[in-house]
């Protein structure tokens, strides 16, 4: 008989604090997984990089996306963004599926889970949820962004609004050590739920 698993989306707004609960729980010894890590890899695969050169060609430098070029495009324009998102999104699901399979419980980061349809995909989806001020503060200190380029990628991600209709696992993240105890009561639950 197959081994269930449990297959967990993190999901939330830029700079919401996803990636460092990603860290905890693989700190916890838990299978994680990013779809965005998955993403730089398929930029280097020859199918994807003729379809992004034949969808955007100026774009391209030496051979390669320009990231930079590609970002300002795409948030921009929401046909363009949309056109990526064809390009690459089921891709990293493809990629993403069978690794998380291969775990009795396992997370991925994905971003733009309700925004691509995806959530059906998985068991559980937790939403780490945060100030928005303090959000635009951190990305911009974090990426080198400016106030409006993270605005703009905050315009094409669900609203905290939306998510907390969404009926997921939501985890505050107020930027005290309340976060972290949030975070540790979430992986103490979870091992009490999972199939051993």
């Amino acid at each position: 008989m197959k081994q269930k698993t449990e297959k967990y989306a993190v999901t939330g707004g830029i700079g919401s604090g996803k990636s460092y609960l990603l860290s905890r729980l693989a700190d916890a010894g838990f299978p994680v997984y990013s779809c965005d890590e998955i993403n730089r890899k398929l930029l280097a695969r020859p199918d994807i990089l003729a379809a992004i050169r034949a969808y955007f060609p100026e774009c391209m430098r030496g051979g390669a996306p320009d990231k930079k070029l590609l970002s300002d495009l795409i948030y921009a324009d929401a046909d363009a963004r949309a056109a990526l998102e064809r390009i690459l999104h089921p891709a990293i699901m493809r990629e993403l599926m069978p690794r998380m399979t291969a775990h009795p419980v396992s997370f991925a980061e994905v971003p733009l889970l309700y925004e691509g349809g995806y959530e059906k995909m998985f068991d559980h989806v937790i939403a780490v949820v945060r100030n928005e001020e303090e959000r635009v503060r951190a990305v911009m200190q974090r990426d080198g962004l400016t106030e409006e380029e993270v605005r703009a990628r905050m315009r094409s991600q669900l609203p905290v609004r939306q998510l907390k209709e969404k009926g997921c696992i939501l985890l505050e993240n107020d930027g005290t050590p309340a976060f972290d105890e949030r975070i540790s009561a979430l992986i103490a639950q979870i091992r009490q739920n999972t199939p051993q």
